[in-house]
């Protein structure tokens, strides 16, 4: 008997899946669906690059099942501008960009790279409890994340630029 397809928003489209329900979402974001991130890095869940959103919860995609997606949510690093708009109450601007993007420009952040996306998406969820974290906050929540060039210091500083735009209501 066939199985039947899974259905999960992603960045705001409702998508059809046709893997199995086993696979990890990470393959099915950027195999079935050809995102460019999340990333692949360690296939564990111990360094953060395959980050997504699922229903504003950041989560491994790279150790979560498609099925655990069925019906909910998953935001990536392109969705972040659609869910600052969404936050905002009114639509997406053209070539808008969510504060924690513009605060990772605007602080020349990344070095390689390669974790930054999920480095965005911790961030991101961080930012929407609380845009006011005290260092030991944003520590905490970063744990787990890691960045192989150690741009820490910039990173934290991006994420408390990105705060204060978004108590703001400023992108």
């Amino acid at each position: 008997m066939a199985r039947r397809p899974l259905r999960i928003e992603v960045d705001g489209v409702s998508r059809e899946i046709h893997s199995s329900h086993d696979t990890p979402l990470l393959y099915v974001l950027r195999d079935e669906l050809r995102l460019n991130v999340p990333r692949f890095g360690c296939g564990l869940a111990q360094c953060g690059a395959c980050s997504v959103l699922l229903d504003g919860k950041e989560i491994r995609s790279c150790v979560t099942a498609v099925s655990a997606a069925n019906g909910k949510q998953v935001t990536t690093l392109e969705g972040l501008p659609a869910q600052w708009a969404k936050w905002l109450g009114r639509k997406l601007h053209k070539g808008e960009l969510h504060p924690i993007q513009q605060a990772w420009i605007d602080e020349q952040v990344p070095q390689c790279g390669y974790c930054q996306s999920g480095m965005m998406i911790q961030a991101a969820e961080l930012l929407s409890k609380n845009t006011n974290p005290t260092d030991e906050e944003i520590g905490s929540a970063m744990n787990g994340h890691l960045c192989r060039c150690g741009t820490y210091p910039r990173i934290l500083k991006a994420i408390k630029k990105a705060g204060l735009r978004m108590a703001w209501g400023d992108g």
